[in-house]
């Protein structure tokens, strides 16, 4: 019974665009480890950008960082 949680950002993923993530790994599953869709769970949480950090800064002001010309 295979369990799969994606964690993305609270940036706008619509829920067409969460039902396809949910529907391409539960494929992936089926296919790689013929895991059987009936009995596998997919989990997506949104975390709010505040609370998500990449290299050491939150994720608004990495993002901001790639930005800006060096």
């Amino acid at each position: 019974m295979p369990y799969v949680n994606i964690r993305i950002t609270r940036d706008g993923a619509t829920p067409e665009q969460k039902a396809e993530l949910i529907r391409g790994v539960t494929d992936l599953l089926v296919r790689v480890l013929d895991k059987n869709p009936a009995t596998t769970f997919v989990v997506i949480d949104e975390v709010a950008m505040e609370d998500w950090g990449v290299g050491g800064l939150p994720v608004e002001d990495y993002n901001r960082s790639l930005e800006q010309p060096s």
